[in-house]
């Protein structure tokens, strides 16, 4: 069969009916073209030394490279996109890539879409064309392949502003250079009452999966928190001008509560599905499997089906890795779920968020993805004011616990500037003192468009309805109100504080305790239906419980996604993007001892200066089974190819 590879992303808040609850080608040699005899596979392994380090600590932990540079991989080749936080997953196929694009710029306009890359030439890949995304659309994955129609291309939309379209986009591109659009599908709730009575149509669609059967071709994707049943559907794309439904999955079929639909997806009892809907998605104590930590979600954020189509893994948040006999499509069965959140998580989360097993299927690389870090001094990530009529009227960003601590120690008497990316005080006790900040998504005006807000910077409360808005008369004539994350929604607080006068809002996060990042599990499916987690895998940075000295206290430690790659000699290889950590290699061949063989890593002033002065944030990673080549894509510069040089002696 033709088959394909996939990865993936981010977290966006769950509203359920209006309850803001707190709290996805056969292997071929490349031709050389232009390459040069350089490279050719290097018969010298200078991986051992890293290997030896890993084997000699006690536990799993990865020091990796203790400077610049890269260990065992080089950089040879880049498609460089200098816009920050743009650039999101990468998929190879048939000598191009193709690469994604998050929230800047929102779809439609800046180059937004699907960037398709010549890279015949390793040194020089070329920009050959853009598929534009729809306005008001982010298209987060790509995945392409040779199915039954020719080699076909689909790419997800999920809305980033408003007026957004959310479901996923097909082309074929037998000709990349030149490639067709043949259908747009929209993704809707499977249970009648949600989509007619409650407005669950056009949902988002965040991370998809190309599979075939025979002479059936299929799509799997996932929409991760942003539907509240069946986040994981089937769609028949045999005929690709003319996609059709074919079934869909959520842990939500998992519940065993009295409260719990027995058949949510044909449950016409709207207290019922309210019930389900708030029992799994805000995540409550109870049940077989609830949720854990602080992100609560129990929703499939990512899917990868094996070569022959029959199996699906999808990563279901904190409702675990779950494996799905999908020998028919129309009818997905559970055959086991894979859950260890006392063993298999440093701070308890579960956040499945990749997965990707071996060719034999015995050994499972999952990926949790943790924001919930280094929370005193990180400004919190993927928070929205969400949509509505009207719109949210103040532009507005998110700072950390820290920075919201200064703020109301010094609740007025600062002047400055907020932006998108910072807050910056001029005057008053605080002078000289500049915040990092991250602007949240929503239909907010955004400061792209405003430009950055100047004036008092005044410390409001919680601004929540009922609470009394703190120094009233400091923010009554304007200025920059800070107000309290919790007890809440954002929106609420954005209308609050314009009511009282501000002109932009800051959301000062609350949280108190710092936790570590998250790493890798590597499970045993010797026995698919009882899965055994066999080790976990972290960096030294991702396994720090708070910032420490060898790591940016800003950075951003969290593994992303994964590929795993049986070579020829038996050996079961993963390549993780591991957003400022790099692009790491780990042999788990014995899956009871990962190690790391390769990382290319570099922090140096020439390669920031390369890389539009932002340090590297490997989102996505994809490689072509028995090709050299490792494809990465930085979410601050575009597409990387790196070269894997030797194969080291792995660990048994």
């Amino acid at each position: 069969m033709k088959s394909s590879r996939t990865k993936l992303l981010a977290l966006p808040a769950a509203f359920v009916l209006g309850l803001a609850l707190t709290g996805t080608a056969n292997a071929h040699l490349d031709d050389g073209s232009g390459d040069g005899s350089h490279h050719q596979p290097d018969l010298h392994d200078p991986s051992a030394p890293l290997a030896e380090r890993d084997a000699a600590r006690s536990g799993v932990v990865s020091e990796g490279p203790p400077g610049q540079g890269t260990k065992n991989l080089d950089l040879v080749g880049r498609g460089k996109r200098l816009d920050p936080n743009s650039t999101t997953d990468v998929w190879a196929h048939d000598g191009f890539a193709y690469t994604g694009t998050f929230n800047s710029p929102c779809g439609g306009e800046n180059g937004a879409g699907i960037w398709v890359w010549d890279t015949k030439n390793k040194t020089k890949p070329s920009l050959v064309d853009v598929i534009e995304s729809e306005t008001g659309s982010r298209s987060n994955d790509v995945k392409v392949a040779t199915m039954n129609s020719g080699d076909i291309l689909v790419h997800s939309n999920e809305t980033c502003g408003q007026g957004g379209q959310g479901g996923f986009e097909i082309y074929n591109v037998d000709d990349p250079r030149n490639p067709v659009h043949l259908a747009t599908q929209r993704i809707h709730e499977p249970n009648e009452v949600l989509r007619t009575e409650f407005g669950g149509v056009n949902r988002g669609v965040h991370n998809l999966y190309l599979f075939t059967q025979g002479d059936r071709d299929y799509v799997a994707l996932a929409t991760h928190g942003n539907a509240w049943f069946g986040s994981t559907q089937i769609h028949d794309i045999t005929d690709p001008a003319d996609p059709q439904f074919v079934s869909a999955w959520g842990p939500e079929l998992l519940c065993q509560e009295d409260f719990c639909s027995d058949d949510p997806y044909n449950e016409t009892d709207a207290d019922v599905l309210v019930d389900t809907i708030v029992f799994w998605i805000q995540g409550n104590a109870q049940g077989p499997t609830p949720g854990f930590g602080n992100s609560l979600i129990r929703s499939v954020h990512d899917i990868t089906v094996t070569n022959n189509g029959t199996q699906m893994y999808a990563a279901g948040w904190d409702a675990g890795l779950v494996l799905l006999d999908i020998s028919d499509p129309a009818n997905p069965e559970v055959t086991s779920v894979a859950l260890d959140p006392e063993n298999g998580s440093l701070d308890g989360e579960v956040n499945s968020h990749s997965v990707w097993p071996s060719e034999d299927g015995s050994i499972v690389v999952e990926g949790e993805e943790d924001f919930a870090a280094w929370v005193t001094v990180q400004p919190p990530g993927n928070l929205t004011f969400g949509e509505g009529d009207p719109a949210a009227p103040l532009p507005g960003t998110a700072v950390s616990t820290s920075a919201g601590d200064a703020f109301e120690a010094s609740q007025i008497g600062n002047t400055g500037t907020v932006d998108a990316d910072a807050i910056e005080v001029s005057s008053g006790p605080l002078a000289g003192t500049t915040y990092p900040a991250i602007e949240l998504a929503g239909d907010q005006p955004k400061f792209g468009d405003t430009g950055a807000v100047n004036g008092d910077i005044v410390f409001i409360g919680r601004a929540c309805d009922g609470d009394e808005i703190r120094n009233a008369d400091a923010i009554a004539d304007g200025g920059i109100a800070v107000a309290r994350r919790g007890e809440c929604t954002f929106r609420q607080k954005n209308f609050n504080a314009a009511a009282a006068g501000a002109d932009a809002v800051v959301i000062a996060n609350h949280l108190r305790d710092d936790t570590p990042w998250s790493g890798l599990r590597i499970w045993d499916y010797s026995d698919p239906q009882n899965p055994r987690l066999a080790s976990t895998f972290d960096t030294v940075c991702s396994a720090a419980p708070e910032p420490i000295p060898q790591c940016d206290p800003m950075g951003t430690y969290s593994v992303h996604n994964v590929i795993v790659e049986t070579t020829d000699d038996g050996r079961v290889k993963a390549y993780v993007s591991w957003y400022w950590d790099g692009m790491l290699v780990l042999d788990v061949t014995n899956p009871d001892n990962p190690v790391e063989v390769a990382r290319f890593f570099d922090n140096s002033e020439e390669f920031l200066a390369s890389n539009g002065d932002q340090p590297h944030d490997f989102w996505g990673v994809d490689k072509i089974p028995g090709e050299p080549w490792i494809y990465g894509s930085d979410r601050n510069g575009g597409l990387y190819i790196f070269k894997e040089k030797g194969t080291g002696p792995g660990r048994n």
